[in-house]
């Protein structure tokens, strides 16, 4: 059914003439290249920006261009859209809602929406609802989360992209600060898909509509069809408010928590965090595994979605959906891009026990036994899967301190929470060894299969960054009084010391704890002895903070003039405080990462440039101190909170909602750019062949960094604080051809570097 909006519907036949006779040729400066689709409220074009990126442009009719209301509900529709934009939605790249004939442009993501792929397909097993339930769940926090209610949650509005679900179609929803609201008499939404008080308290919808909405999306995804079905959409308006839902054919072990999400009444539905909590306990199997295409050989082409050859102006349903128009559909048959949704393939069955999580082992110090769980175990090659008994608080290693050469993972991984419950760990590689810090604690393990070395407490609640060793010792990072205690690296026996003076930024650079305080003044502590080595004042410089990059000699302190217009750079040697150069450059700009700094210049610096009004990242900037020489690389669009490396001539950066690109600074060009789904993640971390970055569910995601192809994910493991949300996020450590992660539920894992699509 058409979804019915206050503006009205159109008919088939009208909606496709009209599509025809409406295009126009550019909105704002994208070229418009073909219709993907269209509905009653708008038209829906593949286009390209200038950079080449496909987008897909949403274009209002005429008719309704001329209509006040109309329009005020369109601004409404790219507020909500831009709030959760990236994470769940296909990504809000411009928009101009005053033009003549307003419009917005968004990421094109190929794929398919659910409804078409029940429809083609069929009802999904229970492994592929699982996942469904669970990303749409995870999407609904999100969306909810920014103060966005989606009032439209339907099959059509749910698109099958290769990384996950997407919800798109932000056209009737509202934010909950908005001033706009749902006039008396006027039904907004779907009714199969409506919840109860959209029909009796419309001017009183709230984010449990949209689990409502779930549970019914759910319930056609098992079955064909909705929990309530009538021609009439007067009679499911109905039973909708008065009768029980028919989950005849939904899976038994999901069929109760898709009926509490039914529930008549608001208060009785579960929050989405609550139905992720209860759907882990559903199935021992659970996990939200996207999907991640196969190995294939190089000569094996990749394969296309929907029918051969079709051309991607002619089947771009995915695209139509993710632009959001209003009761659109898309041309029926291909998604028309090479690496698109393949049916009957979205989120493949495969169950990790298949690679090693049936069998539970536990790793000893002295050597291996295998304990069986459940009746089976499973031996993969390449390793197995650890889950490791912690020892207890306090314990030292009782099998001697751990060897100062580097020790080599033997396999993949996963020790069991230290501190349960503390969140995620961040984590460290040094001397042979990974040392970790969660609330509360500081604990070493052994990098070849997780055994714990030893564990301590510490007063610090909160983990800002992962444990460094400095002066021969282990610490947390420095606050603005420095950590009270510091603990031997072999034993963990704890060492006291006085705790240096105050000094506004402080920062571990190898044995010298560095400060600098709002005035410009500079203090380089000896780590190891606690006396202060030098100090010295950075001119021009105000409220100052420090940086400094693994492999690189110097460190970098930095301030920018209060109106944005300049940046200043003292680059000074740590351990004597010399003042090996300075700089000022223009605009608003943060330090990256370094390169080249074998003689002892610490080579060019990179920079993000952000925007003096909102903060964005707008261009990459690097700067070359030998020659004086900077230059600068525009990114295509503006990007949020962004985190970033730098390796070799190409930076990696991560925005909010997902957006993971490439930038080659010497080509002064981007190389790749990739939508990851992940809401908010750590700063990537490369080791030239991949890029790797933590999600905040515990994933791990690895993408070539040739190409920019998602080439594997560990699972998410989120533990019972799902509904927490954690300051920092872990980087990934890499070592010795191993990558080892931190997740919500307190483990450490380890996994091959070398093979990301087997993890």
């Amino acid at each position: 059914m058409a979804a019915s909006h206050s503006t009205g519907t159109n008919t088939g036949a009208r909606t496709e003439t009209r599509a025809e006779a409406e295009l126009p040729e550019y909105a704002g400066h994208y070229r418009l290249e073909s219709v993907l689709g269209s509905g009653g409220m708008g038209v829906v074009h593949l286009a390209r920006s200038t950079s080449g990126m496909k987008l897909a442009v949403k274009v209002v009719h005429a008719e309704f261009a001329r209509d006040p209301e109309f329009r005020g509900r369109f601004r409404q529709e790219v507020a909500a859209a831009r709030r959760v934009s990236g994470a769940f939605t296909a990504p809000v790249v411009d928009a101009d809602p005053e033009a003549g004939r307003p419009w917005m442009a968004t990421l094109f993501i190929p794929g398919e929406t659910l409804a078409e792929h029940v429809k083609r397909n069929g009802p999904m097993d229970p492994a592929q609802l699982r996942r469904l339930m669970a990303g749409l769940a995870e999407a609904l926090r999100d969306i909810h989360r920014v103060g966005v209610v989606h009032r439209d949650l339907k099959p059509s509005n749910v698109l099958l992209a290769e990384d996950g679900p997407k919800v798109i179609d932000f056209g009737i929803s509202r934010p909950s600060d908005s001033e706009l609201r749902t006039e008396t008499g006027k039904l907004i939404g779907t009714p199969p898909f409506m919840a109860p008080e959209q029909f009796r308290r419309p001017r009183e919808v709230g984010p449990a509509a949209d689990v409502f909405a779930l549970g019914s999306v759910l319930v056609h995804a098992a079955t064909g069809r909705g929990p309530f079905d009538s021609d009439s959409p007067y009679v499911v308006a109905y039973q909708v408010v008065h009768d029980e839902p028919d989950l005849t054919g939904v899976p038994g072990e999901l069929a109760p928590l898709v009926r509490r999400c039914l529930a008549k009444e608001p208060a009785e539905r579960p929050t989405p965090d609550q139905l992720m909590r209860e759907l882990r306990s559903v199935a021992s199997s659970y996990d939200t595994q996207a999907f991640v295409p196969e190995r294939r050989a190089e000569d094996t082409p990749r394969p296309t979605s929907g029918a051969a050859g079709a051309s991607e102006a002619a089947g771009a349903s995915g695209a139509a959906g993710a632009s959001g128009a209003s009761g659109a559909s898309g041309a029926s048959g291909a998604t028309g891009a090479s690496e698109a949704f393949v049916p009957g393939r979205w989120f493949p069955g495969r169950r990790f026990a298949e690679r090693g999580f049936a069998g539970r082992w536990f790793s000893g110090r002295r050597g291996r036994r295998a304990v069986l769980v459940g009746g089976a175990l499973v031996l993969v090659a390449g390793g197995a899967f650890a889950f490791l008994r912690p020892a207890g608080p306090g314990d030292a290693a009782p099998h001697g301190a751990p060897a100062a050469a580097a020790r080599s993972a033997s396999g993949p991984w996963r020790a069991e929470p230290v501190v349960p419950d503390g969140g995620m760990p961040h984590c460290s590689y040094e001397a042979g060894t990974l040392f970790c810090a969660q609330r509360g604690e500081v604990f070493a393990l052994d990098p070849s299969d997780g055994g714990v070395l030893w564990r301590r407490s510490v007063a610090a609640r909160v983990t800002s960054g992962p444990p460094v060793v400095s002066g021969g010792l282990v610490r947390l990072p420095a606050g603005p009084d420095g950590p009270p205690e510091a603990f031997d690296p072999a034993s963990g026996a704890t060492v006291r010391r006085a705790a240096p003076p105050a000094h506004g930024s402080a920062r571990y650079v190898g044995d010298m704890l560095l400060f600098a305080a709002a005035d410009g003044t500079l203090a380089g502590v000896d780590s190891a002895s606690g006396r202060t080595a030098w100090t010295r004042r950075a001119a021009g410089h105000s409220g100052p903070s420090l940086t400094s990059f693994a492999g690189d000699p110097l460190a970098y302190v930095t301030s920018t003039a209060s109106d944005g217009s300049g940046t200043r750079i003292t680059a000074v040697v740590p351990e004597t405080g010399e003042v090996r150069w300075e700089a000022r450059l223009g605009g608003r700009l943060r330090p990256v990462g370094a390169r080249d700094g074998s003689d002892g210049s610490g080579g060019s610096l990179c920079f993000l440039a952000t925007d003096r009004r909102d903060g964005d990242t707008v261009a990459l900037v690097r700067y070359d101190p030998r020659s004086g020489a900077s230059s600068r690389v525009a990114l295509p669009v503006p990007r949020q909170d962004v985190r970033a490396t730098v390796r070799g001539n190409v930076v990696y950066l991560l925005g909010a909602g997902g957006s993971l690109e490439a930038v080659d600074m010497a080509a002064g060009k981007r190389l790749w750019h990739l939508e990851t789904s992940v809401p908010r993640g750590s700063a990537p971390v490369s080791d030239g062949r991949h890029v790797y970055l933590t999600a905040p569910d515990g994933r791990l995601l690895a993408v070539d960094a040739g190409d920019g192809r998602l080439v594997g994910q560990t699972p998410a493991r989120l533990g019972t604080g799902s509904d927490r949300v954690a300051a920092a996020l872990p980087e990934p450590v890499l070592a010795h051809g191993h990558v080892y992660g931190g997740a919500p539920d307190g483990t450490v894992f380890a996994v091959d570097a070398g093979d990301p699509s087997a993890w």
